[in-house]
């Protein structure tokens, strides 16, 4: 195992959960927070909007183009959710205002845009994700470690297991299904999860090449459903009845954290991300006033009722506040 990669995700995930903790408090039901103030409708708002990046994203940003049309019914918001990697691209040449990720922009990313513009991007936080790893709901397995997972999904084996799981009951499932083997469904090398799990779940190393991989989290989750011998991984936002998420832990001396809500406010599941916007705004002026709205009404009350409705986590006031003093 490469130290300096294990070392990264290990400090990565630290940080991740130092962040989450200190901003976010666990709740029992979870709610938007009655600070995130209500969406204050402007005049002479109107013209055309274009998204173009994240799957991942794409239902709370088709529900946003949604409500944004109730406030400004002469606006249209056209979203495109192949990945994220079609974000940047669209956003550089203009043919997207929006552009929704379920990763940060690479260092490459932003180079392209910041030589083009000569600054860089406005990188927006809209929701926090619980990347879950997916078995059909009848599975006996409720557990996993990072370093099973990696073990599982990658053919590197970079988090540190001496040895590959191939079948179930490497990972302690008994019965028929322990000699059956594992059938994997993932991401294409479009998505921005397919990206964060790569770097974060496998330690940066390569996918198996049995992974199967799915134009859309949907379809991750939909092969998982009909597959018992399936594992998968997608955002939570796409979790059916026929699926459950696996606990995970960082590796068999950390406790298992759930998916739940206050498992991952609490910065202790390890895959939990932010989703973003990116805009282009240059500093010192404001957005055009049309994209600043939608990115307002995504800030809003009404906006993070929908991240909420989604299945994703809505973000606290303080970090909304952070986020919208991005725009002035």
């Amino acid at each position: 195992m490469r130290r300096g990669r294990q070392a990264f995700v290990l400090s990565w995930v630290a940080v991740c959960a130092a962040m989450f903790r200190g901003e976010i408090a666990a709740a029992a039901d979870l709610q938007v927070e009655a600070k995130i103030a209500s969406y204050q409708k402007m005049s002479g708002i109107a013209g055309n909007l274009s998204a173009v990046g994240s799957d991942t994203l794409n239902n709370v940003m088709s529900n946003w183009a949604e409500g944004f049309r109730k406030q400004y019914p002469s606006v249209q918001v056209q979203i495109e959710g192949k990945g994220s990697s079609t974000a940047p691209p669209a956003l550089i040449a203009g043919t997207a205002q929006l552009a929704p990720m379920s990763r940060e922009m690479k260092a490459d990313e932003l180079d392209a845009f910041e030589k083009k513009f000569g600054y860089p991007p406005t990188q927006m936080r809209v929701a926090i994700d619980a990347l879950a790893v997916y078995v059909q709901k009848d599975n006996p397995l409720d557990k996993a470690t990072l370093t099973q997972v990696d073990a599982v999904f990658s053919k590197a084996r970079r988090c540190g297991a001496s040895s590959a799981i191939d079948n179930w009951g490497d990972l302690g499932v008994k019965g028929a299904l322990a000699t059956q083997p594992i059938r994997l469904y993932g991401r294409n090398s479009a998505s921005g999860t397919y990206g964060y799990f790569k770097e974060v779940a496998l330690c940066g190393g390569d996918y198996r090449d049995t992974v199967k991989e799915q134009p859309g989290s949907s379809a991750v989750v939909q092969g998982v459903t009909e597959d018992k011998q399936g594992m998968g991984y997608s955002g939570i936002g796409y979790k059916t009845a026929g699926v459950k998420t696996l606990s995970i832990a960082k590796d068999a001396n950390s406790p298992y954290s759930a998916t739940d809500p206050e498992e991952v406010y609490a910065g202790k599941y390890p895959l939990a991300r932010f989703l973003y916007v990116y805009v282009n705004r240059a500093p010192g002026k404001p957005l055009d006033p049309l994209t600043n709205e939608f990115v307002k009404f995504a800030l809003s009350h009404e906006g993070q009722e929908v991240v909420l409705k989604e299945g994703y986590l809505p973000l606290k006031a303080a970090s909304v506040e952070q986020e919208l003093a991005k725009l002035r």
